[in-house]
């Protein structure tokens, strides 16, 4: 974490001890990490892209109440020394940023978003993708599969949220459509070596399951 935020550190391990382990300070880390590794070679502001990657999972309806969470969000990058306009714009991306956002048809776009967003994303896919999603999985008690319940496909942000399939089954209906949602070259191509990994992992699943 580079100096200027270390005064978020605490703030933010505190806010996500209540999430799971996928969505938890060290996921806030790899997210900021893949973050500065693409704004290397998109450019972007790195003070943006570096506070909203952060802070992205700190307003999300899934552990906390948006309202309130922005409000004190808000109070947070104002001590920090942010002004309206930057703080309006993290706002923004961390408030478009997830998946099911996009199902919704819900659209905002910047460069430092697409970078964020192709950020967070990555850190779905490959090695860590695979165990956070078998962890959220656990989680939530659900089968890690179930060769009689097909994948779906997801036309709405409800229907996303209120899935209940197998954990394989997210396999086919979010994360190895990632890969070609990514909104930068260089997320495109980080993407790459991970997508092929969740592939492998699959193939070598389904050989030990016996099935093609």
């Amino acid at each position: 974490m580079s100096d200027s935020f270390k005064k978020l550190e605490n703030f933010i391990r505190q806010k996500l001890s209540v999430a799971d382990a996928g969505h938890d300070w060290w996921h806030a880390v790899r997210v900021r990490n893949n973050a500065l590794k693409i704004s290397d070679k998109e450019g972007g502001n790195k003070r943006i892209i570096e506070a909203a990657a952060l802070v992205h999972d700190l307003v999300d309806d899934k552990f906390f109440d948006p309202e309130a969470a922005e409000k004190e969000l808000r109070k947070e990058l104002d001590l920090l020394g942010f002004s309206k306009s930057e703080t309006g714009h993290v706002l923004n991306i961390i408030t478009h940023i997830s998946f099911s956002k996009e199902l919704h048809g819900s659209h905002f776009d910047s460069p430092e978003f697409r970078i964020v967003q192709d950020a967070d994303r990555l850190d779905a896919i490959g090695a860590i993708g695979i165990a956070r999603t078998f962890s959220y999985g656990g989680h939530k008690g659900r089968e890690f599969y179930n060769p009689d319940i097909p994948p779906v496909e997801h036309t709405s942000k409800e229907k996303y949220r209120n899935s209940t399939s197998p954990t394989i089954n997210h396999f086919y209906e979010k994360l190895l459509k990632l890969k070609d949602l990514m909104k930068t070259p260089t997320g495109r191509a980080m993407a790459e070596e991970r997508h092929a990994f969740m592939i492998n992992f699959l193939e070598q699943f389904f050989r030990e399951w016996g099935e093609e």
